[in-house]
């Protein structure tokens, strides 16, 4: 009896088994396929492109290179996979089964519970000093704004899902009509500002609150809805305040919008270039670079303040009964949680970090109108949530980061002109390559990029253990 008959029998140990369950040539047909389906739908939208000749004349340009190009990709990562799910299998079946289950469990803390504290210094040692890093590295202010211009979005989109957060992956509540908070916040802060002449730092929590009441608004209707009904509403509210906006011409300028919105202070020092000013009162060469360094560390603080604020309520009784309603509704019930505040509580605070973000996105514009709050927008902040891993903060700014500055990133893409020639323009398929990325994300990693839900609440006995684990070196 061969080897591979002996794999086939059931005595054969259970790699072997595994092992041999890996077609090689069903992969690399499977995988061929896709490069065929890759191929049909090249032809029509990446294989000529029209230009203009100096006759004006329209004439097609082949471009069969990069169509192999995407092909080859397509089958070598379908080929990868495929080795990486057999490799999976291969280490579950060595894995030993599990002893009896009164057998004391000894908790070793995984690398995704090791991760958030050594990721944490790490987000927070690259965040404060991305501006000097950025000046060193260009050389100069005005050569780094771009930089730092990128930095303040990524953060922004980082606070935004974090607040999202509350709402999706704590509480377990489809919202799909997010971006209303964000605008109630920057409409809040620019009709205040303009009309009342109030300063940014009086308008800041008055936009979350206001933000919250709006939320509490959203919630009473949806107590009682979930799933795909609850996703129908909350869009359905995004796109109530959206037309609002557009409509309600008298207040908020309708589809105009509303400019020259008062920019912020230094706690009511202005980033003027007169006595008065910032740079005046600190003894420094006045540069128009202050005002955008102090924007960032402004967006940096409020992105902070919402992790701290959601990590200590996630150990207080109402994250806990977020998320015990996240898993089980019906069993939530039955243990005397009051799901109707529940629910309320996290549209609430949800919304209040989303009106606190809106309220520093008037700020930095100067500018808001309806068409900055469209549904896109709620879409890119849900994706940011469900890719990162729902519930997870750590994932969510990973996420936050690959979804915002990835497509800025890929701009850069001009080496690749001198493959494919003049008529290459990569800026054509910086969305095509950043959609080919999330669609491979959704096939590997499913439910987000740090899927592992940490339990807020440890029992003594156990965490004793892990700490004992790790002092040992069995971490």
């Amino acid at each position: 009896m061969d080897a591979t008959q002996a794999a086939a029998t059931p005595l054969a140990p259970p790699a072997a088994r595994a092992r041999s369950a890996f077609d090689l040539a069903a992969a690399v047909k499977d995988s061929a396929l896709w490069a065929a389906i890759t191929l049909g739908l090249c032809i029509p939208i990446v294989a000529y492109r029209t230009d203009q000749s100096q006759a004006n004349e329209l004439i097609l340009r082949p471009r069969w290179g990069l169509v192999a190009l995407f092909c080859a990709i397509v089958f070598g990562v379908r080929l990868a996979q495929h080795a990486l799910l057999a490799s999976r299998a291969i280490r579950r079946a060595a894995t030993p089964a599990p002893q009896q289950a009164t057998e004391t469990v000894r908790g070793y803390p995984s690398a995704f519970q090791r991760a958030p504290t050594f990721a944490l210094y790490a987000f927070l040692g690259v965040t404060l000093t991305f501006p000097l890093l950025v000046y060193l590295v260009q050389g100069g202010l005005a050569e780094s704004r771009y930089w730092i211009d990128l930095g303040i979005l990524v953060l922004t989109y980082v606070m935004l899902g974090w607040g999202l957060n509350i709402v999706v992956g704590l509480a377990g509540l489809l919202d799909l009509g997010y971006v209303a908070f964000y605008a109630v916040g920057a409409y809040s802060y620019a009709l205040l500002a303009t009309t009342y002449g109030l300063s940014f730092w009086i308008c800041l929590p008055v936009a979350g609150i206001l933000a919250a009441f709006w939320g509490i608004l959203l919630g009473f209707p949806v107590l009682r809805l979930r799933g795909d009904y609850l996703a129908i509403v909350t869009l359905a509210f995004g796109e109530i305040i959206r037309l609002v906006l557009i409509n309600w011409v008298p207040v908020t300028g309708g589809g105009a919008g509303i400019s020259s919105i008062p920019r912020v202070t230094f706690f009511g020092i202005p980033f003027t270039n007169d006595e008065g000013g910032f740079a005046a009162l600190f003894g420094l060469d006045f540069h128009p670079m202050h005002r955008i360094v102090f924007l960032y560390y402004l967006i940096l603080a409020l992105a902070l303040i919402t992790n701290f604020v959601t990590l200590r309520l996630r150990k207080l009784p109402v994250g806990r009964a977020w998320e015990a309603l996240r898993e089980d509704e019906i069993a939530c019930r039955s243990l005397g949680i009051n799901t109707v505040n529940t629910k309320l509580t996290a549209f609430a605070i949800g919304a209040m970090f989303g009106g606190f973000a809106g309220s520093f996105f008037a700020v930095r514009q100067g500018f808001i109108s309806p068409e900055s709050f469209n549904f896109l927008e709620s879409a890119i902040i849900l994706a940011i949530v469900v890719l990162g891993g729902m519930g997870s903060q750590l994932g969510v700014a990973i996420a936050a980061l690959a979804l915002i500055g990835g497509p800025e990133l890929l701009r850069n893409l001009g080496f690749l002109k001198e493959i494919f020639g003049e008529g290459f323009d990569p800026n054509e398929y910086r969305l095509l390559i950043f959609g080919l990325g999330m669609v491979a994300m959704m096939v590997w990693r499913p439910r987000g990029l740090i899927a592992t839900r940490e339990p807020s609440v440890f029992l003594k006995e156990r965490k004793a253990i892990a700490g004992s684990l790790v002092k040992e070196g069995h971490g």
